[in-house]
């Protein structure tokens, strides 16, 4: 694994890890809701549906955003703007 350092990727376990441990509070805690009887349907798809609605809204909008940059790299021949496309599309492909 040339050109990575053994920082960056114990920065990325930790990350990961840390998310795990989100994930897994939000299931107790769902968990914990629904045996006692406290949340209704729409209550639950209320906490569960916002993340991934934003997230599919953020996707939306960096994609929009590349199409229009690759659309425009002829007009506006900025090393810059080509940067940022290049880097937008790095984030979008990029494994969660």
């Amino acid at each position: 694994m040339e050109g990575v350092k053994k920082g960056d990727l114990i920065k990325v376990i930790d990350k990961s890890a840390e998310e795990l441990h989100q994930k897994i509070d939000m299931h107790r805690y769902l968990m914990a809701t629904i045996l006692d009887k406290k949340v209704s349907e729409k209550r639950l798809n209320h906490v569960l549906l916002p993340d991934s609605h934003c997230e599919l809204r953020l996707k939306k909008g960096i994609k929009e955003t590349i199409d229009v940059l690759e659309n425009t790299r002829k007009a506006f021949k900025s090393k810059r703007l080509e940067a940022l496309r290049k880097k937008l599309t790095e984030v979008l492909i990029e494994p969660e």
